[in-house]
């Protein structure tokens, strides 16, 4: 058995000047801007660039084997806040990332590719095909498994995601493959959680539509944890009786107050997590957990 460690961080919601379409002004992004700028949610992220700079520092020191990024490296999606996210983070260290709600905030965003082409450093891996979504990367004996969770959503209240069925298929696929290459503890990351802190499912407009889908493949195909952001309080949920899978919330790294992320350190089945908060400048170390995978 080999230790492996993981940085898994999310949600850093970096803001950019950005050039603003006709159709913008009818879409989600407008409603989303309004939440930043008026109703107060930009005051939560107001140090995002101190605290990333303070992120890049401490990934890199810490020499992980692998660093995990569960999306919403923006807030509205446009290309150059992308674009600065990606500069914002260590993308010459290995790594993977998948695209949150934000970084799809409408349908231009999404078929734009913008999120794929600035974090594809961090999405080389095994596929079955020519599609981005879902892809493996094999880190020590363990795989890391991709599965883009997120979609554009009309209504200013919809924050919901889905994988679909034809990302589910492949997935399905990829899986059967991993199953005939030895390894250890296969993990998925997305960015939408199977449930809240609580273990209840998410509320019906912040929830991953298949959610229900993607759990059954997951687990037929040998998935041993979940990792994954969205929401931005930091917890776990380990495997039980209702939980068919473990699974780690990263919570926010920039979030005011609520920033941090989590370090993991996995032996065999046997992971210990460490919260890494940020205090006084620096991220520094926390409270820790262990589970069996």
């Amino acid at each position: 058995m080999s230790l492996v460690r993981l940085a898994h961080f999310s949600d850093i919601h970096v803001v950019a000047a950005a050039r603003w379409r006709l159709g913008d002004v009818f879409s989600k992004r407008l409603t989303t801007w309004a939440n930043l700028r008026l109703l107060g949610r930009g005051a939560q992220f107001r140090e995002t660039e101190r605290v990333l700079a303070a992120l890049r520092a401490d990934l890199a020191e810490r020499n992980f084997d692998h660093l995990i990024f569960s999306g919403d490296a923006t807030a509205m999606g446009f290309e150059a806040e992308i674009a600065r996210a990606a500069e914002s983070l260590p993308l010459t260290l290995p790594g993977l990332a998948v695209p949150g709600n934000h970084d799809y905030c409408t349908p231009a965003a999404t078929r734009s590719g913008a999120f794929e082409r600035h974090f594809a450093p961090w999405q080389l891996g095994e596929r079955l095909d020519a599609e981005v979504y879902p892809f493996a990367q094999r880190v020590g004996p363990l795989w890391l498994i991709a599965v883009n969770s997120a979609t554009a959503n009309r209504l200013p209240h919809d924050a919901r995601g889905a994988v679909g069925k034809p990302q589910l298929d492949r997935l399905r696929r990829l899986l059967a493959r991993l199953a005939d290459i030895d390894g250890g503890p296969r993990i998925l990351v997305t960015h939408y959680p199977i449930a809240r802190p609580c273990g209840k499912p998410e509320g019906k407009m912040h929830a991953l539509r298949d959610v229900r889908d993607l759990l059954d493949v997951a687990r037929a195909g040998g998935v041993d944890l979940w990792l994954h952001g969205h929401r931005h309080d930091v917890y776990h949920h380990p495997k039980s009786a209702t939980m068919p899978i473990a699974s780690i919330c990263a919570g926010s790294a920039t979030q005011t107050a609520a920033w941090s992320y989590q370090e993991l350190a996995i032996e065999g089945r046997h992971l210990v997590g460490s919260v890494r908060p940020f205090r006084g400048g620096l991220f520094v170390g926390g409270a820790e957990y262990e589970m069996e995978l």
